[in-house]
């Protein structure tokens, strides 16, 4: 295999090259950044009404009654959960934690990664729980597009009962589609989004009021009495009935994941004048109805609609699912792409799908297991009401990680003072606990679903990153020291024979030998006029400008006409080596010269398992599987496959 994962920034290398800062991308009008944040920011929990109520009432492994204070507590609690977890936690205080303008749990990790922190051990607990963090948003990201399009297309046994044996098929055909289209990108729909979900929202809030006439009382609900009455009243009814609640805040984590497409002030506007009163008053709305037509549990939301307009709210229902379905997908190739960079998974084929927007991007690996995964789970669950019961654990399990994370940053990046990081821990952290532990009810439900994802997700990562790191630590000791190789040319009988043109050997690290240099030395006795080794990092920030992308490590070498350059990419940046030695004649750091009559090389590592004791023979079989299976060096660097030669040696794990 082609082993060339770039590793983390140098420091002497880095210091006074990147200092983490870049150009606005933020640009554009707020009210369109506003108008973009709703369709792809809230698509997720912006169509959690399909099913959140329905859920608390109809869940089979806990009753919740449709009398007066049951039903105001459920909204009570639905008002507050909201309000606490998203408009306080979330926009309030989470999105304030970007890394160089980026959110979500792998960039909250690495900011942990440049931490310091007291103790090693410490640190390393909580990038695990980090990289635990990120392998639930799979979990996450296959039961999303399941629920909610077959929550929307359920609302065919309400405009339409004679076609609901059609609700499977016409599920499993709409996801079909939506998987097929990823490969082009959301580029050339994503202007209509934003739209659609304006007009979704507007529509949430017009159902909404149209319930709240029937029984207008039900605006005693956003007092929080209602909430602490239902729960002291009814105990483990309401405690058990808090796994379904949540699933009215599932898609919070969007807020904070998609903040670098947008920034924090449109996402905020976004939130506190569409989104949030929109639901607040769609939940209304479905709670009155409750009262007034208690036989509504079996579908309030689409109960909630006049019989005239429920066919056309199917249809808007379903195009909204698919857009909160595509956020749900973009991401799982984005957190992937995130976590390849950050050396946590190995090169998989990743394509940008647009020429301006590099956070645009494919896996089709990803994508087509994400598909066969979500049919399976409409196929086999069958209906949004079981899925539900599946949901809750990802979600409130990632909420709680992501409190931890924050709130370790908050006091050891930001210095604030303990009292205000312990007075936010109990808030946010009794609110998540209390919603995780009732969702721990239902692992027998279906909540082992996700847990089960997460857990592997979870073990190939870190098996990945051991693995590698096991593979870096004897790749270091073969290619041995890069100075002391360089001195040794003059010495190497027979005397080695340089050929015409230019040879750009690509190295993992800044003072050892390329493998592929040293191969070709020692056992070719060739070398190019002109030799380029160009080290390859990945800084811990998303994007490194093109301005602080190169420096020049070459330190006297040019006397032996060997360059050798260091590219530092942010680990949301696509390596690219002939773009990268374009820069650098560009920047005076290569003459133009040196591009003419490329020859590539390629450090190849075949690795073997041993018996040596550096992980359990599971682990390390698991990690050479991996291994076998990860893209093309070629293509992940984009190197012209007719000048790319591999060379290299045989490493035991």
């Amino acid at each position: 295999m082609g082993y060339e994962q770039p590793e983390s920034a140098d420091p002497r290398a880095a210091r006074g090259r990147y200092d983490g800062t870049r150009p606005d991308r933020h640009r554009s009008g707020a009210a369109a950044l506003a108008l973009g944040a709703l369709g792809v920011v809230f698509g997720d929990i912006g169509t959690s009404p399909l099913y959140s109520i329905q859920t608390v009432f109809s869940a089979d492994h806990a009753r919740v009654h449709t009398n007066p204070v049951e039903v105001y507590g459920v909204i009570s609690l639905v008002f507050w959960a909201i309000t606490v977890i998203v408009s306080v936690k979330y926009v309030g205080f989470i999105l304030r934690a970007d890394n160089d303008g980026e959110g979500g749990i792998m960039a909250l990790t690495a900011l942990l990664q440049k931490n310091p922190l007291k103790t090693k051990r410490g640190k390393a607990v909580l990038i695990a729980l980090g990289v635990f963090g990120a392998s639930l948003f799979y979990g996450d990201g296959i039961i999303t597009p399941a629920i909610s399009v077959l929550s929307a297309v359920e609302g065919v046994k309400v405009s339409a009962p004679g076609l609901g044996h059609y609700v499977l098929p016409i599920t499993v055909t709409v996801l079909t589609l939506l998987f097929v289209i990823q490969r082009f990108g959301t580029g050339f729909v994503g202007k209509f989004f934003g739209p659609v979900m304006l007009l979704w929202f507007a529509t949430l809030a017009a159902t909404g009021i149209n319930g709240i006439r029937r029984d207008p009382a039900i605006l005693k609900a956003l007092s929080p009495s209602y909430g602490v009455q239902f729960i002291v009243s009814h105990g483990t009814i309401a405690f058990i009935a808090l796994g379904s609640i949540v699933l009215a805040v599932t898609g919070a984590e969007a807020l904070y994941a998609d903040m670098g497409h947008f920034g924090r002030a449109p996402i905020s506007r976004s939130w506190f004048f569409v989104v949030f009163p929109a639901l607040t008053l769609n939940y209304l709305g479905q709670g009155a109805l409750i009262l007034h037509v208690p036989a509504a549990i079996s579908n309030p939301f689409f109960l909630i609609v006049p019989t005239w307009g429920r066919t056309a709210m199917v249809l808007l229902a379903t195009v909204a699912t698919v857009i909160a379905s595509q956020s749900v997908i973009s991401g799982a190739f984005s957190v992937t792409r995130q976590a390849v960079q950050l050396g946590f998974l190995p090169r998989m084929t990743i394509r940008h799908t647009s020429e301006h927007e590099v956070g645009q991007v494919y896996s089709p690996a990803i994508n087509w297991t994400l598909y066969v995964a979500v049919v399976v789970l409409v196929l086999g669950f069958r209906s949004s009401a079981h899925l539900a019961s599946a949901y809750g654990v990802a979600v409130t399990g990632t909420f709680v990680l992501n409190t931890i994370l924050f709130l370790v940053v908050a006091r050891t990046l930001w210095r604030r003072p303990k009292w205000q990081v312990a007075v936010l821990g109990t808030v946010f952290l009794f609110t998540e606990l209390s919603f995780f532990a009732a969702n721990l009810t239902k692992v027998a439900h279906g909540g082992w679903l996700p847990l089960s994802v997460a857990a592997v997700v979870f073990t190939v990562l870190v098996t990945w990153q051991r693995g590698r790191t096991l593979v870096t630590r004897a790749r270091t000791k073969e290619e041995g020291s890069l100075s002391e190789f360089l001195e040794e040319l003059h010495h190497v009988e027979p005397k080695v024979h340089r050929v015409p043109g230019t040879a750009v050997f690509l190295n993992a690290t800044v003072d050892t030998t390329p493998l592929a240099l040293r191969t070709n030395v020692e056992h070719n006795h060739v070398l190019h006029e002109r030799v380029v080794i160009l080290n390859i990092e990945v800084a811990n920030v998303p994007h490194v400008p093109d301005s602080r992308q190169l420096v020049c490590l070459d330190s006297g070498l040019n006397k032996n006409g060997i360059t050798h350059l260091q590219a530092t990419f942010g680990f949301q940046d696509q390596p690219n080596v002939p773009a990268t030695l374009r820069l650098a004649v560009v920047q005076d750091l290569l003459p133009a010269a040196d591009l003419e009559d490329l020859t590539y090389f390629l450090s190849r590592i075949t690795l073997t398992q041993s018996a040596k004791h550096t992980m359990p023979r599971w682990q390390k079989r698991l990690f050479l599987t991996i291994a076998h299976n990860s893209a093309n060096p070629v293509q992940y660097f984009g190197l012209p496959t007719d000048t790319t030669i591999s060379m290299g040696a045989e490493i035991s794990v």
